[in-house]
């Protein structure tokens, strides 16, 4: 369970699934359904959507932008990042405080950077924190000396399924099996 006092809301956290963000990543347009999945399912149930996105592409631009497939709805917030951490300067915290949340379902880009970040962000400041194991991605890296994206995806599933903290539960689950009000 959380440790923030009475927050006992779940929101869904969709991370930089922006057009220059995700434009050629691992099984992009399987996991951009699989988000929106989840945001339908999200919304049916009542459970708040929080859109973050990151500056680098340049605000306003195209690259910045909400993939087509996917658009935040009629009072969703939006918060902007310029960080990987999505809750490093930005009005995030305030936001989940005002929807009384302690729990978040994460989704997103990029698995390595932002996704990997704001979960160790969210746990470290007292949320539940739980990563869609098939609705996260990442760009091919290898050049640089990273592993293949399937590789960055899969360990990064594994390691946030053992994951634990004091008081605060980590986990991952599939589009299929999440359940905004336990898991």
């Amino acid at each position: 369970m959380t440790t923030l006092d009475g927050r006992t809301n779940t929101a869904l956290l969709v991370v930089d699934v922006q057009n220059g963000v995700v434009a050629g990543t691992h099984r992009r347009d399987d996991v951009v359904a699989n988000v929106g999945s989840l945001v339908e399912r999200a919304r049916e149930e009542g459970v708040p959507v929080v859109w973050v996105q990151d500056d680098g592409p340049g605000p306003g631009s195209d690259d910045w932008q909400i993939v087509p497939e996917l658009a935040p709805g009629e009072g969703e917030a939006r918060i902007e990042k310029k960080y990987a951490d999505s809750f490093e300067e930005t009005g995030l915290e305030s936001v989940l405080a005002g929807l009384s949340v302690g729990r978040l379902v994460v989704v997103g880009a990029q698995t390595d950077e932002c996704i990997r970040s704001t979960l160790q962000g969210a746990i470290v400041r007292g949320y539940d924190a739980t990563l869609v194991s098939d609705a996260h991605t990442t760009e091919d890296l290898t050049e640089w000396g990273a592993p293949p994206p399937e590789a960055v995806i899969a360990h990064t599933n594994l390691y946030w399924s053992n994951h634990a903290a004091p008081g605060r539960t980590a986990g991952t689950a599939e589009t299929k099996d999440v359940n905004f009000k336990t898991s």
